[in-house]
């Protein structure tokens, strides 16, 4: 007989909370500074100061780009961009996706495999910002990282109804739907370029899943071996 008090509920993954506190708890200062009142007057800058010095620039990585120079102030920009957002409801929304689809990969991979699936997103999402807009507008927020994530869960669901025998494509109806209502929203309010950046991550997140789910390795060269 099980134990009574065992928990109902499975443990967040702590790789996975502590991203999600990160990206709301950064989200809380900038609002605690907006009201000048708690942190002082120099505070109410926090937002756009953060977004001028971390978030990732097309223009500056064009620049680093043409003349080969990576200094570390700017090569940080590829990861530190997730965590300033426009608003509390942006740092909450990607929070919350941040927490779901990490509990549910966290659940299957290791700790340091989820965290390598977010920070590759999120570089990656960065990559392809830089080489295929050109923009001033800059990146900022998780999403690059948490699309990631779905990468993740899409391959673990692909997985899952190919042992079933169902049909695989199935498992992409999750980013077909995302990518559906960026596009609603996009027609209605008008196109921002960082869908790239989000559909990069989950790209980048459903490769990197094929060698970081437990036993990855393994069917990649029992896969090879029977080609």
């Amino acid at each position: 007989m099980s134990s009574h008090n065992n928990s109902p509920l499975n443990p967040l993954p702590p790789v996975v909370a502590a991203l999600a506190v990160l990206i709301i708890g950064i989200e809380v200062v900038f609002q605690l500074g907006a009201r000048s009142g708690f942190f002082g007057p120099g505070a109410v800058g926090w937002r756009l100061e953060a977004v001028q010095r971390y978030a990732f620039s097309s223009d500056i990585f064009g620049w680093m780009l043409s003349n080969g120079r990576w200094p570390l102030e700017h090569v940080i920009r590829f990861l530190s961009y997730a965590f300033i957002h426009v608003s509390f409801t942006q740092a909450l929304f990607a929070g919350v996706m941040v927490l779901a689809l990490g509990k549910m990969v966290g659940e299957v991979f290791s700790q340091v495999a989820v965290l390598m699936v977010f920070v590759s997103g999120t570089v990656i999402g960065a990559l392809a910002y830089g080489l295929l807009v050109e923009t001033p507008i800059p990146l900022i927020g998780a999403f690059p990282g948490a699309y990631a994530l779905i990468g993740a869960f899409t391959y673990l669901l692909w997985l899952r109804l190919g042992q079933l025998g169902e049909r695989q494509t199935r498992a992409f109806s999750l980013i077909g739907l995302l990518m559906g209502i960026q596009l609603v929203f996009g027609l209605l309010f008008g196109s921002q370029p960082d869908w790239i950046a989000d559909l990069s991550g989950f790209v980048s997140g459903f490769v990197l899943s094929v060698f970081v789910s437990p036993g990855g390795l393994r069917r990649m060269r029992d896969r090879m071996r029977h080609r």
